[in-house]
């Protein structure tokens, strides 16, 4: 997307979101007492790392305890304020902080861990020639559910194939793809 665009959005989306980002604040806080936010190393454009900022859906400490980084449904370190975020997705809205920074674009590939990207394939790698999005082409095609070499391949094929019309269609599918869940299931997820 064009930056002043994602400025506009963002900017538009932190004043519209700023109600729901309070009430989650407060659910967040009377939850368990811990920080409301989660900052989390993400690698973006050009293999750049930044900083991630969701809002806190799981224990402090979780990515140490358990599954480490994979969540999946039910995961026992998961908050019970965690639980309705995720489901509807707010717990993502912090991004558009992350995309007025210009880390981050309203749309594109999701961004990933460091020891993900490690293990990237050479095409698999042409997913970090654009910013990484809030949502994107493979968000709209199962998110999660896919496999993690489906999602890759959605993702190139945004970078190979992005347009102002690709970016609309996206944008009108997104909120049909916020509701069909965030967990991997049956075969998505990182493989082992």
């Amino acid at each position: 997307m064009i930056r002043p665009l994602d400025i506009a959005g963002a900017a538009l989306g932190l004043v519209a979101a700023s109600p729901l980002l309070a009430l989650a604040a407060l659910a967040i806080k009377l939850d368990d007492g811990g920080p409301v936010l989660y900052r989390q190393r993400r690698v973006g454009h050009k293999g750049r790392e930044f900083d991630l900022l969701k809002l806190r859906t799981m224990v402090v400490g979780a990515e140490s305890q358990g599954a480490g980084w994979a969540v999946n449904k039910g995961d026992p370190r998961i908050t019970r304020a965690g639980r309705v975020l995720r489901r509807l997705s707010i717990d993502e809205l912090p991004q558009l902080w992350n995309v007025l920074r210009g880390e981050m674009s309203l749309i594109g590939p999701r961004p990933t861990l460091a020891y993900q990207v490690e293990r990237y394939t050479p095409r698999q790698r042409r997913r970090l020639e654009i910013k990484p999005g809030l949502t994107g082409w493979a968000q709209i095609h199962g998110r999660t559910k896919l496999s993690w070499d489906d999602r890759i391949e959605l993702d190139v094929w945004y970078v190979d194939n992005r347009s102002a019309w690709v970016d609309l269609k996206i944008l009108a599918r997104t909120p049909r793809a916020l509701f069909s869940g965030t967990y991997k299931g049956e075969t998505g997820g990182w493989r082992n």
